[in-house]
C-alpha cells in the first residue's frame, strides 16, 4: 500500500528533530498507479536515540562538505520515520525546510534507465539496440548497446571533468547534449565494451538522446510518463535548460561550492552559490530535480522493481563497482548494490546525494549535503551510515525488527565521511 506522504511538512530540525509518519495519500485526483510492495509503515517517529544518533551523522557530514544545509529522511517500517531539514540555506541564510527541492544528481542515471526498460516493454527499443541505430554520426561506436550505457561499461569517458570549471564560471550557461557528449567521447576510452564497469555521464547523456528518439518524447516527458505520473510524484522533474533554480516558485535548497582558498584547499567560509545551473549540464545524466519525500518514494519503486517495464534483465548480470570493492557493493542498471540495498549516489555542482532502499524490509535512506566540494562517494558514505544506525531501530510496538543487518558498521562509513573531508571537522566531544 501507499507509504510515504505527499503531504508537504515543513521540519526545521536546528532546534528539534520531528518523525513524519510514511502513509501516502493521492498528490492528484487519480492518484498514483504504482505502489512499492514493502512492509506497511509505522505510524510513528524513530526513537530519541536513533534520531540523535541520526541527525550527528547529517551535521558531521556538512561540516566535513563546508554544506550550510542538508535535507535527510529515514524510513524503517517496523520502527518510524525521520524526516529533517538541518542548517541554513546558504550561510546565514533561512532555515531548511524538509518541502525544499534540489538536483538529485546522479540518481537522474538510475531513472533514464528506468525508462530504457519501460520503452522497451512498449516495443518502441530493445536494451540490445546499438547505439548507432538511434544516433547517427557516431562511426566506431557500433558494437556499444543502450544496455551497456545503462550499465555504464559502454567504456566511453566522463565528460563533467573537463567541463566543470566552466560551469562554475558560467552557471546558467545552456549546454547542447552533443556538445558535452563529444567532451568525453574525444576522450580517451576507459575499457573495451562490456569489460568492466566505469561511470559515464557520457553514457546517460546518449542513452537519454537515443530514448528521445525511439519515444518521440522529450526526456522530461519520459520521466513523466514512465515515473512522476505513475508514482504521483509532484515534486520531480527534469526542468528547461533555461531554467533558473534560483528563481523558481517552489522552494529551493541553495547549491554551493567552495572554491579554492588563497592558500590553498577549499574556502570553506565563502562558497559560490551555484544554484543557478542549468540543468543542460546534467540532463538525462545528472539534471533531475525532487524533494526527500519524492526521492525516498522513487527508491523504494526502484529497489522492488515495481515501475512500468521493470524486469529481472536488468539486474541479471551484476559487476564489481570498481577496482577491490568488496564483494557486497555491485553495480548494475544504472544502480548501485550494498549489502541489501539499491540505490544511486554522487554529485552535481551545488549538491551531493546519496539515497538507497532495502526492497525486502522497506528501509530507506535519502539525503542531501549543499556543497559538491568533496568527492561524491561522501553521498554513498553517508546514506550507509544513516542506513547502519537505522537497521538497529528498535521496533515499535506490535512490530518485529529484521533478523538481517549490513555489512558494515555506522562507525566505518562515519569514518569515511571524515576522511573525506575538505573542511574542517569540529573538535571531538
Amino acid at each position: 500500500m501507499p507509504h510515504i506522504s505527499r503531504a508537504r511538512r515543513v521540519v526545521t530540525a536546528i532546534a528539534g528533530v520531528v518523525g513524519i509518519a510514511l502513509v501516502a495519500t493521492a498528490c492528484s485526483g487519480n492518484g498514483p498507479s504504482v505502489v512499492p510492495d514493502v512492509p506497511e509503515q509505522v505510524d510513528a517517529a524513530l526513537a530519541a536515540e536513533t534520531q540523535q544518533q541520526l541527525q550527528g551523522a547529517v551535521e558531521r557530514a556538512m561540516a566535513a562538505t563546508g554544506s550550510s544545509g542538508a535535507i535527510v529522511g529515514v524510513w524503517a517500517p517496523w520502527s518510524g520515520t525521520w524526516v529533517a531539514g538541518l542548517g541554513t540555506t546558504t550561510p546565514g541564510g533561512q532555515p531548511v525546510s524538509t518541502d525544499m527541492r534540489f538536483r538529485v544528481a546522479n540518481v537522474t542515471r538510475a531513472m533514464t534507465c528506468d525508462v530504457l526498460y519501460a520503452a522497451a516493454s512498449d516495443g518502441l527499443v530493445s536494451p540490445d539496440d546499438a547505439v548507432t541505430e538511434w544516433i547517427t554520426g557516431m562511426p566506431g561506436y557500433e558494437d556499444i548497446t543502450l544496455e551497456q550505457l545503462c550499465d555504464s561499461t559502454s567504456g566511453i569517458a566522463s565528460y563533467a571533468p573537463r567541463v566543470i570549471d566552466r560551469w562554475l564560471a558560467t552557471p546558467e550557461r545552456v549546454w547542447s547534449p552533443k556538445e558535452l557528449a563529444a567532451y568525453g567521447m574525444g576522450s580517451a576510452r576507459t575499457g573495451e565494451p562490456g569489460a568492466a564497469f566505469a561511470d559515464s555521464d557520457t553514457g546517460y547523456l546518449l542513452l537519454g538522446i537515443a530514448l528521445e528518439r525511439a519515444t518521440g518524447m522529450s526526456a522530461a516527458e519520459m520521466y513523466e510518463k514512465y515515473i512522476t505520473e505513475p508514482l504521483a510524484l509532484e515534486a520531480t522533474v527534469l526542468p528547461a535548460a533555461t531554467r533558473n533554480l534560483a528563481e523558481a516558485e517552489a522552494p529551493m535548497l541553495n547549491g554551493l561550492y567552495s572554491p579554492d582558498g588563497p592558500e590553498g584547499g577549499a574556502n570553506c567560509a565563502e562558497p559560490m552559490d551555484v544554484t543557478a545551473l542549468s540543468s543542460s549540464t546534467g540532463y538525462t545524466a545528472a539534471g533531475v530535480v525532487s524533494d526527500i519525500e519524492d526521492l525516498g518514494l522513487y527508491m523504494q519503486a526502484l529497489a522492488t522493481g515495481s515501475l512500468p517495464g521493470a524486469n529481472d534483465d536488468r539486474f541479471a548480470s551484476v559487476m564489481p563497482a570498481g577496482p577491490g570493492a568488496p564483494a557486497w557493493y555491485t553495480t548494475a542498471g544504472g544502480t548501485y548494490q550494498a549489502g541489501s540495498l539499491v540505490g544511486q549516489y554522487g554529485a552535481m555542482p551545488g549538491y551531493i546525494t546519496g539515497a538507497f532502499s532495502d526492497p525486502a524490509t522497506g528501509m530507506t535512506v535519502a539525503v542531501v549535503l549543499n556543497n559538491s566540494r568533496a568527492n561524491g562517494g561522501v553521498g554513498a558514505y553517508l546514506a550507509w551510515e544513516l542506513a547502519a544506525i537505522a537497521s538497529k531501530a528498535p521496533a515499535a510496538s506490535g512490530q518485529t525488527a529484521p533478523a538481517a543487518g549490513l555489512p558494515w558498521t555506522a562507525e566505518q562509513y562515519g569514518e569515511a565521511v571524515a576522511a573525506a573531508a575538505v573542511c574542517p571537522l569540529p573538535a571531538a566531544e
